[in-house]
């Protein structure tokens, strides 16, 4: 029987990227402009001006393409891109390997701003990656938060 692996290095897309088409993009615009002006019509000219710097940000990133980032699970923590995640930071795991975008490894952070860490992860490591993290901090059914299956839904 081989040793199991002590460090497990992969890279993946930041994110999912959905094309988006001419017809999401004018959804979006139509959208925004209805919205804000239902908002300035109710006597919020704020909220209108937030709703439309919100749509034009979608629309400036809804094309752009993930970028490649560097993943590893180590005995030391957990590393995305340059920044390491120490067990000491982290509650609980979950490997969720029912997906539909494939397997990923959710971690609950103890740190406030960052509560939970989604990670996807390649087939062939679920095994080597489950005895790693599972020697150090317990396993707990977690869920891909709903902002994020809104997001996803939207093409995000």
């Amino acid at each position: 029987m081989s040793e199991p692996a002590r460090s497990i290095y992969w890279e993946a897309p930041e994110h999912n990227h959905i094309e988006k088409t001419a017809d999401w993009y004018w959804v979006l615009g139509i959208l925004a402009v209805a919205a804000s002006i239902a908002s300035i019509i109710f006597d919020n000219a704020l909220f209108g001006i937030v709703i439309l710097l919100a749509a034009m940000v979608m629309f400036m990133t809804g094309n752009k393409h993930p970028r490649i980032i560097p993943f590893e699970v180590s005995m030391r923590g957990v590393r995305i891109d340059s920044d390491l995640y120490p067990y000491a930071t982290l509650e609980s795991f979950y490997l969720d390997e029912e997906n539909h975008t494939g397997p990923q490894l959710i971690l609950k952070s103890k740190k406030l701003f960052v509560p939970l860490l989604i990670l996807p992860i390649p087939e062939e490591y679920i095994e080597d990656i489950e005895h790693i993290v599972s020697a150090r901090i317990m396993e707990e059914h977690l869920e891909e938060p709903l902002s994020h299956k809104i997001l996803e839904f939207v093409g995000f």
